[in-house]
C-alpha cells in the first residue's frame, strides 16, 4: 500500500539504513554469491538473526518483529525481537503476540477457493457470475474466471475506497462491498497481471456464497481449526479469546496507531501469530498436510503452487494465489503484506521444504520495514542457499535495445478512471540509458537509495549490475508493450505512459499553474495599495470576479493534491465518511471553471487597452492559461466525476 520514491542531495535516513543493513549483512558473513553455504540449523540461524534484527529494528525505529523458520515439517526457529507494546515493555512472543500480516491474508482466501474447487463446488475456469447474486457486466467479450482472480489477471482497475475504515461500524458487509466497489476493467481478462484487492475480496465473497457460511467462519472451521491456528482470526477487532489486541506503530518512538479496520476482509484482515503461521507454511510445504490434518489434497496443492501465469518468459510467474520469488536457482513462492502499521513476508522454498515468515509491527523511518524484510530474505538466501558466482556476457545489442526502452512507465496496478489518476503522476518511473549502454528505471532502487543499473544479457533481458535480479521488456516489434522485473513480485508490470498522462509535462504544468495562482493572489493586495497610493479608481466587477475564480481554482487543485498526499499515509481518509470533502472540492472546481469566461474576457481587454502595461497583459494571459490548465486537470484526471466510487 505504501511506496516511497525520491532522493535528495542530503543523505536521508532510509539511505543510511540501507547502507547499514548491507554492512551488517557483510559482517554476518553474507554476500551476493557465497560459494560455501552455511548449514541451516537453529543455532546458526539464531546467531545470524540475533546480530541482524536488533540493530535493524533500532536503526529503522521499528518497535518489534518476529521471525519463524520451518524445515521438513517442523518449526526450526522462532523468536521475537523488540517490543509488542512499547509503553508496557511487553516483548514480542512468537507464540502469543498477535500481528496483522496484511495481504498475506489472501493466501487463506486462495486456499479456501482451492478447497471448494477440489470438492467440485467451484470451477476455476467457469464464469464467476455463476457463483454471484449480482452480475459483473461483460468487458472485452470475455468472462472473468476464478483462475484469473487467483493470478490477478481479471483486468480490474485498482480500488481504494473503504479498503481501510475508521471503526467497526464503518465496515461494509461483503455483499455490499463487492457490489459497490466493482471496478472498471483496464485489460482483457487473462492478458495483463494487475494486483487487485477487489479481486481477492470477490473470491472471498464467492467462498461465502458457495459454502453457506460467513467468510470468517469458513476460514476458522476449514483452515484455522485443522491447522491448530488457535490465535488467528479474521474478526475485527480481535476477540479476547484469540489474544491481546495487536498494537501497531508508524514509528516506535511515536504513540501507537489505532487498530486498522480492513474493509476488504478476505484480502487483508487476518490477525495471527508467528507460531500459527508456521503451521500454515508446514501444511503448504507438505502439499496440504499438517500432522493428521489434510487441508488440501496433494494434487490440488501441487496445482496451486505451480506456475499459472507468466508475464515475461524469462522471469517469475504467478501461481494460483502465491507469486514466484525464485532466487539463487531455488524454487520459491510467497506473498507479502502491508497495512499502515503492520508488515509481513512469507516465503516457501518448495523443493527445499523450508518456509520463512517475518512480521513487523511498525512502518519504520521512510518505510524502512520494506528494506528490513528484503535485506533479511536476501541475506537468508545468500547465506543458506547461495547462487554460484557468475559473470554474464553483455550483448552487443545493449545500446540499441536500451534506446528503444527510454521513456516513462506506469504500473498496471493503478486507478485510471477516477481522481486517483492524478496521484499516478507521482508513481511514474522513468527509464534512462547511460553512456556505457546500461539502463536504469527510477522506481527500481538499490539498498543505497539509488536506481539500479541493468545490463543486457539476452535479447531484451537485462540483469542487475553486481546483482542477480532481471528486467525484461516484452515487445511488439520495436515498440515496448511492458516491462517486468523479478526485483519486485510478479503482480504488476510497467506499461508505457500515454502522452497525455506523462508526468514529464503534467507535473511542471501543475506546478506552474499553482504558482501563477499563488503569485496572483500575493500580487493583488500590493496592486490595491499602489492604486490607493496614486488615487486610482478601485478594481471593477470583472476584476473582482477574476480574483474569486483564482481563489476557487487554487483551492480546487491544491485541495486535491493535499487530499491525495494525506490519504497516502492515512488510508482511512478514503472512505464514505469523507465524501463531503471531495464534493466541496468539486463545487469549488465547477465554480472556478464556470468563471473561466470572465478570466478570458479580462485577458482580452487587457491586450486591447492601451493604458495597460505589458506586464499586466502578460500577467492576465498567464492567468487565463492557468485557468485553462485547471480545466485540463479537472477533465483529464476525472476530478469532477459524479461517481465517488474509487
Amino acid at each position: 500500500m505504501l511506496v516511497s520514491f525520491g532522493h535528495s542531495g542530503v543523505e536521508n535516513e532510509v539511505t543510511v539504513l540501507r547502507r547499514a543493513v548491507l554492512m551488517l549483512l557483510a559482517w554476518c558473513g553474507v554476500s551476493h554469491a557465497s560459494p560455501t553455504p552455511s548449514v541451516l540449523e537453529s543455532a546458526d540461524l539464531g546467531a545470524w538473526l540475533d546480530g541482524f534484527m536488533p540493530f535493524a529494528l533500532q536503526r529503522a525505529d521499528i518497535a518489534g518483529a518476529v521471525v519463524v523458520v520451518v524445515k521438513e515439517g517442523q518449526t526450526l526457529f522462532e523468536k521475537g525481537y523488540g517490543r509488542a507494546d512499547v509503553k508496557t515493555g511487553r516483548p514480542v512472543d512468537p507464540q502469543t503476540t498477535v500481528l496483522r500480516p496484511g495481504s498475506v491474508s489472501k493466501l487463506f482466501t486462495w486456499t479456501a477457493v482451492m478447497q471448494l474447487a477440489e470438492q467440485g463446488k467451484l470451477g476455476l475456469d467457469r464464469d464467476v457470475n455463476a457463483y454471484l447474486d449480482f452480475q459483473i457486466p461483460p468487458a472485452f467479450g470475455r468472462p472473468i474466471t476464478l483462475r484469473q482472480l487467483l493470478t490477478h489477471t481479471a483486468g480490474f482497475e485498482d480500488r481504494f475506497k473503504n479498503v481501510l475504515v475508521k471503526d467497526r461500524a464503518s465496515l461494509l458487509p461483503l455483499d455490499d462491498y463487492v457490489r459497490r466497489a466493482l471496478p472498471p476493467r483496464l485489460f482483457p481478462p487473462g492478458t495483463v497481471v494487475a494486483y487487485s484487492n477487489y479481486g481477492a475480496t470477490l473470491a472471498g465473497y464467492i467462498v461465502q456464497r458457495v459454502s453457506g457460511q460467513s467468510y470468517s467462519t469458513y476460514i476458522a472451521r476449514h483452515i484455522f481449526a485443522p491447522l491448530e491456528m488457535n490465535h488467528s482470526t479474521f474478526e475485527q477487532p480481535v476477540p479476547a479469546a484469540v489474544g491481546l489486541a495487536p498494537q501497531g506503530y508508524v514509528l516506535a518512538s511515536e504513540p501507537p496507531a489505532p487498530f486498522e479496520f480492513i474493509g476488504t476482509i478476505p484480502a487483508g484482515a487476518l490477525s495471527t501469530t508467528a507460531a500459527d503461521m508456521a503451521h500454515f507454511m508446514i501444511a503448504h510445504l507438505q502439499n496440504g498436510r499438517f500432522l493428521n490434518a489434510q487441508i488440501l489434497q496433494a494434487p490440488t496443492a501441487v496445482l496451486m503452487h505451480a506456475p499459472a501465469f507468466r508475464s515475461a518468459p524469462a522471469l517469475q510467474s504467478m501461481s494460483l494465489g502465491f507469486y514466484g520469488e525464485d532466487r539463487n536457482g531455488h524454487r520459491v513462492i510467497g506473498h507479502a503484506g502491508d497495512l499502515i502499521s503492520f508488515h509481513a513476508d512469507l516465503h516457501l522454498l518448495l523443493d527445499d521444504h523450508v518456509g520463512v515468515f517475518v512480521g513487523l509491527n511498525s512502518l519504520g523511518k521512510e518505510v524502512a520495514s520494506s528494506a528490513v524484510r528484503l535485506a533479511l530474505f536476501n541475506g537468508f538466501m545468500d547465506r543458506y542457499f547461495p547462487a554460484p558466482a557468475s559473470a554474464p556476457k553483455v550483448l552487443p545489442t545493449a545500446s540499441e535495445h536500451g534506446r528503444q526502452l527510454v521513456g516513462e512507465y506506469e504500473p498496471s496496478r493503478r486507478g485510471q478512471s477516477t481522481f486517483i489518476s492524478l496521484g499516478n503522476l507521482l508513481g511514474v518511473g522513468t527509464l534512462t540509458q547511460r553512456d556505457d549502454g546500461t539502463i536504469a528505471l527510477s522506481t527500481l532502487l538499490g539498498f543505497n537509495g539509488q536506481p539500479k543499473h541493468w545490463q543486457e544479457v539476452a535479447p531484451y533481458v537485462w540483469r542487475e549490475v553486481n546483482g542477480t535480479a532481471r528486467l525484461e521488456a516484452v515487445m511488439d516489434g520495436t515498440r515496448v508493450r511492458y516491462l517486468s522485473s523479478d526485483d519486485l513480485p510478479p503482480v504488476a508490470v510497467w506499461q508505457p505512459v500515454p502522452t497525455g498522462s506523462r508526468s514529464s509535462w503534467n507535473v511542471p504544468l501543475l506546478a506552474g499553474t499553482l504558482g501563477v495562482f499563488a503569485i496572483t493572489l500575493i500580487a493583488w493586495p500590493i496592486a490595491t495599495r499602489v492604486r490607493r497610493h496614486y488615487r486610482q479608481p478601485p478594481a471593477g466587477r470583472v476584476h473582482m470576479l477574476v480574483r474569486g475564480v483564482v481563489v476557487l481554482n487554487l483551492v480546487f487543485l491544491a485541495g486535491w493534491l493535499i487530499f491525495l498526499l494525506v490519504a497516502s499515509t492515512h488510508l482511512a481518509l478514503l472512505a464514505d465518511a469523507n465524501d463531503w470533502i471531495l464534493r466541496l472540492l468539486q463545487i469549488a472546481g465547477a465554480a472556478g471553471i464556470v468563471g473561466l469566461v470572465p478570466v478570458i474576457v479580462n485577458s482580452a481587454r487587457a491586450w486591447s487597452d492601451p493604458s495597460r502595461g505589458i506586464g499586466a497583459k502578460i500577467g492576465n494571459t498567464c492567468l487565463a492559461l492557468a485557468c485553462l490548465a485547471t480545466l485540463w486537470f479537472a477533465i483529464g484526471f476525472h476530478l469532477l466525476s459524479f461517481n465517488l466510487e474509487y
